[in-house]
Parts: structure tokens; sequence; C-alpha cells
């Protein structure tokens, strides 16, 4: 982002640096956001010398927020030069930051020479987008999503702006590397930062650097010998910087592109890699990033070795698998299910999926990293208990605050196999608790496992039906005797 330069007749304050129109500011651990400015200072006819001076006001009353940010005086320095840090910027917003250059002795501030002013400014909490197409914005449809003052968005073009779809619009951007080869629409993250900021009363920042198609790898250095093929992963980087950062966390929604034959079984090894890579690119240890579990498809993903429909069933199911263990096994990571979100597409979530995705989205993040919200956590299947008589299986699960059920009970999505391979399924019962019962058309033969929600497009999940929410799909569950 090129600096604004000061024109030869430009008498008082230009900023140059440090902040712009719309932006927002990520807020400390004690709710104070810093805002550093600098720039230069030409007095006016009179030749009087003169001090820069910064304050910050509300946006709407034009009322400064709190003595520590009213007329504060900068570093004005006798090269026409100034700076100045304001450390103690409550959260919340908007905000409107105003200089001028008062002569000394001081007067009156309101006849001070003139100064750049920085409007819709709001300090709060700051997401980066980052993953494939569902992640890009590929939702097509009508839908009524609008922006709201205090969600701005930082574009690819470098400028803040308020959040509007679609999100990765490419116009006039910086960095062509996440450019999108059509338009995208609709993506989940507008409602996010709307439930975000509904609970929490500031403002929210999202930064866009999702790529549609993008495999894994281009996200995570640790793949490569040369780290510039993760080329995705070092924009997202240095668009962190050219925020300011650092930022609250990562909203992640990826792994079509890695649910093939050959790079499902290494997901979830790569997938920890890529967030541990994340956190010491941006040095915050504990970044939270809140995941998805990957949706369907409606046929078998199309590549050079025309993968037959089982081990596209196998790879969608082994991805799912590894999204659902990573939480388990990595601090400040959370998944959300969207197995039951319509599709506008053979693969790309629609906008009322998305509405719906954000809303957990924002739930997950409410629960996990804030602490604020109760019961956000998907049904997780903890346990596979087989019968006396080896007919049937019991699936247990946590986190159901009612009963785990299904609103199709014709069909089902499980797939159970063992020594002997597939275990034909007779039905799919629902005890009425935070169980439910597999019977089997013959008894296992050796040792078994268990699948939910297999394959590429499976049948409708069960849910808890409190919450109408539905489980994460599980893959290989080995089944206990």
């Amino acid at each position: 982002k090129s600096l604004q330069i000061m024109n030869e007749d430009q008498i008082g304050v230009t900023i140059e640096s440090g902040l712009s129109d719309w932006q927002i500011v990520q807020q400390n651990a004690t709710g104070f956001g810093t805002i550093q400015l600098r720039g230069r200072w030409k007095p006016d006819a009179s030749g009087q010398p003169g001090r820069v001076e910064v304050r910050v006001v509300a946006q709407d009353t034009g009322v400064a927020i709190s003595p520590e940010t009213d007329w504060q005086a900068a570093d004005t320095r006798s090269d026409d030069t100034w700076d100045i840090t304001l450390s103690r910027v409550p959260a919340g917003g908007l905000y409107r930051v105003e200089t001028h250059l008062n002569h000394l002795p001081v007067a009156s501030a309101e006849w001070s020479v003139r100064g750049d002013i920085r409007h819709c400014i709001g300090v709060g909490d700051v997401w980066v987008i980052a993953g494939q197409s569902n992640s890009a914005g590929y939702g097509r449809g009508a839908y009524f999503d609008p922006p709201e003052l205090g969600i701005h968005l930082y574009r690819n073009s470098g400028y803040w702006a308020l959040a509007t779809h679609p999100m990765n619009d490419s116009t006039d951007t910086l960095h062509s590397i996440n450019r999108e080869s059509g338009n995208p629409s609709h993506s989940p993250y507008l409602h996010f930062a709307r439930v975000l900021k509904q609970q929490l009363n500031y403002p929210i920042g999202l930064v866009q650097t999702a790529l549609g198609g993008s495999p894994l790898s281009r996200w995570n250095p640790t793949e490569h010998d040369d780290a510039a093929k993760a080329d995705l992963f070092a924009n997202m980087q240095q668009t962190v910087i050219a925020t300011g950062g650092p930022v609250k966390g990562v909203l992640w929604y990826q792994g079509e592109s890695d649910a093939g034959e050959a790079l499902s079984p290494s997901y979830e090894q790569r997938f920890i890699a890529a967030v541990q890579a994340w956190r010491a690119a941006l040095h915050q240890p504990d970044l939270p990033v809140i995941t998805v579990q990957l949706n369907r498809v409606y046929r078998p993903p199309t590549d050079p070795q025309a993968e037959t429909l089982e081990q596209a069933n196998t790879g969608w199911s082994v991805v799912r698998e590894a999204q659902r263990q990573v939480p388990h096994k990595l601090a400040g990571v959370s998944v959300v299910p969207a197995l039951d979100l319509s599709l506008s597409d053979l693969i790309h979530t629609s906008p009322a999926g998305n509405m719906l995705l954000g809303e957990r989205m924002g739930r997950a993040a409410l629960g996990a990293v804030y602490q604020r919200s109760h019961h956000h956590l998907a049904p997780d299947a903890q346990s596979a208990t087989l019968s006396a008589d080896r007919r049937s299986i019991q699936v247990a699960f946590a986190n159901v605050t009612s009963r785990i059920d299904s609103i199709d009970l014709t069909t089902h999505c499980f797939k159970v196999e063992d020594a002997q391979g597939d275990v034909p399924i007779t039905s799919v019962t629902y005890p009425g608790n935070a169980t439910l019962q597999i019977a089997l058309t013959r008894p296992v033969a050796g040792s078994a496992q268990v699948h939910g929600a297999y394959g590429v497009n499976p049948a409708i999940a069960p849910v808890d039906m409190d919450r109408v929410i539905p489980m994460l799909g599980f893959y290989g569950l080995i089944v206990q005797s």
C-alpha cells in the first residue's frame, strides 16, 4: 500500500502510515488496542512553530473516549516528521482518529491548523480466513446477509473496508497468489463475525487469504524442501503483517483437495504441522484455529488418476476422521460439522448452509476461545461395543445434550468392516439417549471397525436433537468385544 505524499502546499498534519479508514485493531489481553501513527507536518503561512497532537473520539458523537486518548502530544521533530503511539485505546468503536497542528504557546484546540483524519476505526478482534473454495466463498444463490458497521474486512487490495460479499474479491489485488479464476459469491464468515460482535459488543475484523482448490501443501511449509512452494502460507503471513498483527485466530475450511488416496492418510499429521508453522510464523504459540469438517460432494472427485468411487469414499472419510482427531491432539483447535448443510452445486455450501455454518463457527469460537458459550461441541463418537451375540454394535457419543437421533429412520450413514469384509447392516435404532444401535445381518468375525458418515456423499447423519447439530463423521472406530 503506497503512502500518502504531502503536497508542496499542504499545511498542517499529514498521516503517512500506521492506520487506515475502517481498520480493526487487534486488542491485547487487557482489552486495549495500540495505535501507532507517523507522518509529516508543515506550518501555515504565519510560520509559527507547532506541535502535532492526536486524539481518538467516538465516530458517532465526536466526543473523546477517555482522558488518555484525548489530545495527546506527538513527538514533533524539526525535520518536519512526527510519530505517536497510543497504547490504551479501549476495545470498542467505531472511532475517529483526529490530528492537528497546535501553535505554541498552546491556544484553543479548535483553532489549530488542520490535520488528517482516519474514520470508522474499531478495536476488537481480527480473524484470518484461510483454506480453499468453501472458505473463499463459492456459495451461490439468493441470501440476506447485509454488511454491518463494526464488521470490517481487509481486502486483497490492501485496504480495510466494510465487510461485504464477495470477500475474496480480487479487484486491485496486491497479491495475485490467491486470485480466484472467477468471482466468488457468499461465505460463512460475515455471519460468523456478526455472531461474535453481538455477544462480545466490540468490532470484528476479517482478513481474507483463502484460495479455491488449494491443497494443504500450499499452506504447510513443512511439506517442502523449498519453503517458497508453500506460497499461500507465505501470503497469509505477509498479509497479517500488513494489517499490523497480531490476530485473534484462523478460520479454516479445507481438505477436499487432499481427500484422494495418496494424500488423505497423512492429512492429520500434515495439518498439525501446518498449524504449528502458522503459530511459529505469527509468533502466537496459542493461536486458536476453528476448522470445518468436510461436507459432502455429489460425485467422486475427478482427477488424472480417475479414482474409483470406493477409493474416493475412503479418502473423504479418512480426512473427516483427521479433522475430528486433531482437536484431541493439538490444543487450541476446534472443529464444527457441516454434514447437514445444503449445497449450491456439486461441492460448495449454499448461502443458506453458510449462514448456519457461520453460526456454528461463531458458537465454537465463543465457547472454545472466549469461554462465553456452552454446548458448542458436536456429538463425537467415543466407543463402539459389540453385543454378546456379536450381531449388533452400540456406538456411544460425547457432547450430547438431549439424545442422539435421526430425522430419517429409513436410511443410515454407517459402514461396518470385519475380518471377512463388509458386514451388511440391517437397521440403526436410537434408544433415546447418547447411544445408537447398529443391527447386523451376521455375527462379526474377528476384529471389527465402524465408520460414521462414510463416503463422499453420506446419508443423513444422526443429530443431537436438542440442538439439531449433527455428529462428526468418524472412520476406523475400533469395536470392543
